[in-house]
């Protein structure tokens, strides 16, 4: 198994860094409807030349669309990428008013934050984190990201030039202060966001059920939510048009709980839970996931379609990771 096909965590971003800042100068120079005029090349050549990502596109519409996925469908996956990622330029670089923002279930962050408590929020490798950042810079409480940056690359580099004060709302995982700084947000009444849908090999994994086939999730942040004793809240800005988002917050759990006696069984349960409503997210958006590898074991590029304690568990804070995923899934 390859590195692009398994080890994410491993492979660095695709893209010389004088190439990608050419490419983001010309494109914010030339505006947003040249812009998008020019990821269609863009999409064209990944599509060409990756092939473990075009192979892990492949499996994973098949499995979401319940039929075997056509290039084309393919193609649509990868642009879909690439668009939310021209968005992403535009929001760091300050012009990101020409968005249009549909935002359903806010009161059930704005409830919870009113009432001075933290909160994490569950995501995924699904539409733009940075369109959900764009709705937290209007927060009256701090808003930070829990994310794996080690694998990140030219493309990261550029956008932490356009934003220099991106990096200060990134908590690092793997670094030693990361459960500190965690611990003090929450306590302010903060937000902690933590994409739970990957995490770096050799970290601890709970495989159930996902698109008609079992594939393996962290378990860590639900043993972080756990330990954190605070309401954990899903959400997603998923892409629905040109310039256009759906942002969504939906409560998970007023408190994760892990029983003693039955831990394993809760946290299998509660990993089950989060995939579940991912899985329901992906049917209704499905070129908005953009895990670009191989997620499940049995994943082929000819894949048939379906049939129709806490230390230890916590290292991933510290030294390694629970959870969440960091840089760019590029193919």
């Amino acid at each position: 198994m390859t590195v692009a096909e398994r080890g994410w965590h491993l492979a660095p971003e695709r893209g010389g860094a004088r190439l990608l800042r050419t490419a983001a100068w010309a494109m914010l120079g030339a505006g947003w409807t040249v812009g998008s005029l020019l990821l269609w090349p863009i999409t064209l050549w990944f599509l060409a030349t990756a092939r473990p990502a075009r192979a892990a596109s492949r499996d994973y519409l098949a499995r979401v669309l319940g039929r075997r996925a056509r290039m084309a469908e393919v193609a649509a996956h990868f642009h879909t990428f690439a668009a939310t990622v021209l968005d992403r330029l535009y929001l760091l670089a300050g012009r990101g008013r020409a968005l249009v923002l549909r935002t359903e279930g806010l009161e059930v962050l704005t409830g919870i934050v009113g009432r001075g408590e933290g909160c994490v929020l569950l995501g995924a490798h699904l539409g733009s984190f940075e369109v959900l950042r764009a709705v937290g810079a209007a927060s009256p409480v701090p808003v930070r990201a829990l994310m794996w940056r080690r694998n990140a690359g030219a493309l990261t580099g550029l956008f932490d030039r356009l934003a220099p004060g991106l990096r200060d709302e990134v908590i690092e995982i793997g670094e030693p202060s990361s459960m500190l700084r965690v611990q003090e947000c929450l306590a302010g009444g903060g937000v902690v966001g933590i994409l739970a849908d990957r995490a770096p090999d050799g970290q601890r994994m709970v495989a159930v059920p996902f698109l008609g086939a079992p594939a393996r999730f962290p378990a860590g942040p639900f043993i972080l939510a756990a330990a954190l004793h605070v309401p954990v809240v899903l959400f997603r800005a998923v892409r629905t048009g040109r310039r256009r988002y759906a942002v969504t917050f939906e409560p998970f759990a007023e408190r994760i709980v892990l029983r003693r006696g039955a831990r394993e069984e809760d946290i299998r349960a509660w990993v089950a839970r989060y995939a579940d409503a991912l899985a329901v997210a992906c049917r209704a958006h499905p070129f908005n996931w953009f895990n670009f590898y191989r997620f499940w074991d049995d994943a082929d590029d000819a894949a048939p379609p379906p049939p129709g304690d806490a230390a230890g568990d916590l290292r991933g804070v510290r030294p390694g990771a629970p959870g969440g995923g960091g840089g760019e899934p590029a193919p």
